[in-house]
């Protein structure tokens, strides 16, 4: 099994950027597609991209392309995301998730964080 467990969210002005870190742990993962998703009160959860951990393919969803960018370090099982000139629609829980398949539905993905607070203020 794959465990999750982000870190790194806070407040930040509208503008500013913020990184979020997933220490990834577990067996297998190697050949797993580290995702990010987000939710906000009164939403269901939305896809902002992932990353295939073997190759480093990467691929976002329309609302955050070019302004987010989703790494992995191989050496230290950790995946990043760096949110530059974020806006307050970025508020958020944001989550790490793991699946074997390159999918943005949530319903594909079999290990998940805790998820950690984000909140852009305007």
């Amino acid at each position: 099994q794959v465990h999750l467990v982000e870190t790194g969210g806070g407040v930040v002005q509208a503008g500013e950027s913020l990184t979020l870190s997933c220490e990834v742990s577990g067996r297998g993962f190697e050949r797993y597609y580290m995702g990010w998703f987000r939710q906000s009160p009164g939403k269901e959860r939305e896809f902002v991209g992932f990353i295939s951990w073997s190759a480093g393919y990467t691929h976002y969803s329309d609302s955050v392309q070019g302004r987010f960018t989703i790494s992995r370090d191989r050496a230290k099982n950790m995946v990043h995301v760096l949110m530059s000139n974020l806006k307050p629609e970025d508020t958020a829980v944001y989550y790490c998730a793991a699946s074997t398949r390159s999918s943005p539905r949530s319903d594909y993905y079999d290990a998940w964080g805790p998820g950690t607070q984000v909140t852009v203020s305007s």
